[in-house]
């Protein structure tokens, strides 16, 4: 039973990458799942998180416009659409699966995996 985040990479500034998050397992269709990121020698942050069977999503605030989470229920995978790719966004990104969005950003979880490296250069 786990979650595995994938898809990360090397891009340029202004570019995009498409993360996964893959459920093995168990159904992805009874949690919810909350995408992360955490750069060197920073706090955890927050990307947004879709409810149960994907029916709605909820993002931090600085994410809102450029991050866009989906679900594949066929697949039991949730994506992460990441556009107009600063250096900032430079991260390693991982995946938690739990309850339900409701105080996502700060609520325990009760799947996880290792996460996936997003460099972006300038």
């Amino acid at each position: 039973v786990q979650l595995q985040a994938s898809g990360g990479g090397l891009v340029q500034a202004g570019g995009s990458l498409r993360l996964s998050c893959a459920a093995s397992g168990f159904s992805l269709d009874y949690y919810a799942v909350a995408w992360f990121r955490q750069a060197p020698g920073k706090e955890r942050e927050g990307v947004g998180c879709i409810s149960n069977y994907g029916d709605s999503t909820d993002y931090a605030d600085s994410m809102k416009g450029r991050f866009t989470i989906s679900q594949d229920n066929a697949k039991n995978t949730v994506y992460l659409d990441m556009n107009s790719l600063n250096v900032e966004d430079t991260a390693v990104y991982y995946c938690r699966a739990g309850a339900s969005c409701i105080a996502w950003q700060g609520r325990e979880y009760e799947y996880g995996g290792p996460g996936t490296q997003v460099t972006v250069s300038s």
